[in-house]
C-alpha cells in the first residue's frame, strides 16, 4: 500500500494483533531454549497495551478540555508517578529520598518544559496540552533514570569508601572536599544514558519523537529540528537534575560540623 506523505495510515485493531505476533515468537523461543522469561514478556506486553491505550484516552480527554488546572494535575501526578520510579530502582535507600526525588523532577522538569514551550517554541496559551504534557514525559522518562544511577552511584561510594572519606575529613578536609569527587562522580553516572544517546542519534538511532513525526507525513528536517530541542532539553534537565538529587543527599549525609553520617542508608530488601 502506498500513502500520500501528508496523511497518516491509520492502525487497527487487527493490525496492532499482528504485531503482537512479533512477541509471540520471541515468547516461543524463550520456551524453546528454556530461556524463562516468557512469562515476564507477556505481563509486559499486556501492561503496554492497556498503560498506553489508557493514557490515550486520558490524553484526549485532557486534550479536548484544555484545562489550566487538569493540565496541572496530570502534570503532578506524573512527577510523583516518575519519582516513585526513581527511588525504586536504586539498590540501596535512605528515609527522606522520596522528597528530595520528587523536588529536584519538580523544579527541573516544569523549569525545563516551561522553558521549552515558552522561550524557544512560543506556545500559546502556556499549558497547552498537546504540547506541555508530551514534552514534561520525555524529560521525565530520562530525569528519573538519571536520578536512579546517581543515587545508586552515590549510596554506594559513600558506604563502600566511608572509611577513605572519614580519613580525608579526620586529615582536615571540609565536608565539601571530601565529598565533591564522589558527587561529581554520581552526576556523571546519572548523565551517562543520554550522552551516550546522543552521541549516536542520527547514526545508530532514530529517536521516537522524531519517527513519529515522520511518519505523521512532518517535513523530516522540521522533524529533525524538534528532535535537536528534545535532545539539548533532556541533557540539560537530567544534568541539573542529578545535581539538585546529589547536593540534598550530600546535605544529608554530611554534617555541619564536617562528619559522615551514614547511618540511614539501607539496602533494599
Amino acid at each position: 500500500m502506498t500513502a500520500d506523505a501528508s496523511r497518516v495510515i491509520a492502525l487497527s485493531a487487527g493490525d496492532l494483533a499482528v504485531a503482537s505476533g512479533l512477541v509471540l515468537v520471541a515468547g516461543v523461543a524463550s520456551m524453546l531454549l528454556r530461556l524463562r522469561i516468557e512469562r515476564q514478556l507477556a505481563i509486559a506486553a499486556v501492561r503496554t497495551v492497556v498503560q498506553l491505550m489508557l493514557i490515550g484516552y486520558v490524553l484526549r480527554w485532557v486534550f479536548d478540555l484544555r484545562s489550566a488546572s487538569l493540565v496541572g494535575v496530570v502534570a503532578v501526578v506524573m512527577i510523583v508517578i516518575a519519582t516513585a520510579a526513581a527511588i525504586r530502582r536504586s539498590a540501596r535507600t535512605f528515609a527522606g529520598v522520596g522528597w528530595r526525588a520528587f523536588v529536584a523532577l519538580f523544579v527541573t522538569a516544569l523549569a525545563t518544559t516551561l522553558c521549552t514551550t515558552q522561550v524557544v517554541i512560543g506556545v500559546q496559551p502556556w499549558y497547552e496540552p498537546q504540547y506541555l504534557i508530551p514534552l514534561l514525559g520525555m524529560l521525565l522518562g530520562n530525569s528519573l533514570t538519571g536520578i536512579s544511577l546517581c543515587l545508586d552511584q552515590l549510596l554506594e561510594t559513600l558506604t563502600e569508601r566511608r572509611d577513605e572519606i572519614e580519613m580525608e575529613l579526620a586529615h582536615g578536609a571540609s565536608r565539601w572536599e571530601a565529598a565533591r569527587d564522589r558527587l561529581a562522580e554520581a552526576v556523571r553516572r546519572g548523565m551517562i544514558p543520554i550522552i551516550n544517546t546522543m552521541m549516536v542519534v542520527g547514526l545508530v538511532s532514530l529517536p521516537g519523537m522524531m519517527t513519529g513525526q515522520i511518519l505523521a507525513g512532518e517535513d523530516p528536517l522540521s522533524a529533525v529540528k524538534y528532535q535537536i530541542l528534545i535532545m539539548f532539553m533532556i541533557a540539560a534537565a537530567v544534568a541539573i537534575t542529578s545535581m539538585i538529587m546529589v547536593l540534598l543527599a550530600y546535605r544529608r549525609f554530611f554534617t555541619d560540623d564536617h562528619r559522615l553520617d551514614i547511618g540511614p542508608i539501607r539496602k533494599r530488601g
